[in-house]
């Protein structure tokens, strides 16, 4: 069971993975773990997902031996149009390009997370994939160019943050607004409690 003196490992880096767990007031310890995300040659979205939250489980768990903790989560986030995925931007540039394939369009989000519990910590309790769509407004390109220059989305899967400045490209969200963030907090809240590391919540 999740405790202060128990907490969740949060297997990534992600400042916004850590906010929205931290804001659920899921006690925390956050230990990055990594794995390789480059695409390989034939594999699809969903197959990658698998495998690059499956690796940075596998690279966590060295990382939390013999301390404190009820369980591990790790997840990955894409973010995928015509069946691509699209990565995070090498530059400004390459921003501009990333967000010229999804302005004026529909894409989807998708973030596969994966729990394993202390005392299984090797086997995967939960494994799930949420699917979020989102739709993006027509938007010129001085507009696509100056928000590429704030920079905000330089470390994001597409090129944007939803929970930012990028907020003014986004004309609709079909499923869950976090997911998009980086984690659905209501299906792994639902998580946490049926693998039973969660007793109750609140």
């Amino acid at each position: 069971m999740i405790r202060t003196d128990r907490p969740l490992v949060l297997g990534s880096a992600s400042p916004r993975r850590r906010q929205i767990l931290g804001d659920l007031g899921i006690p925390l310890l956050q230990r990055p773990g990594h794995s390789d995300e480059t695409q390989r040659s034939g594999e699809g979205p969903h197959a990658f997902l698998e495998r690059v939250a499956e690796g940075k489980l596998a690279g966590v768990l060295p990382l939390v031996a013999g301390e404190s903790f009820a369980g591990v989560i790790v997840a990955d986030t894409i973010v995928v149009v015509d069946d691509e995925i699209l990565g995070k931007p090498s530059d400004a540039t390459d921003a501009v390009r990333l967000l010229g394939r999804i302005v004026g369009r529909t894409h989807t989000v998708y973030t596969r997370y994966l729990i394993a519990k202390a005392d299984a910590a090797d086997q995967i309790a939960c494994a799930r994939t949420v699917r979020t769509e989102v739709t993006m407004r027509a938007a010129s390109r001085d507009e696509v160019e100056a928000y590429a220059r704030t920079g905000e989305g330089l470390d994001k899967a597409g090129a944007y943050a939803a929970q930012g400045i990028g907020a003014f490209l986004i004309a609709r969200i079909e499923g869950s607004y976090t997911n998009v963030v980086g984690l659905p907090a209501c299906e792994v809240v639902e998580d946490l409690c049926r693998v039973g590391l969660l007793e109750r919540y609140p």
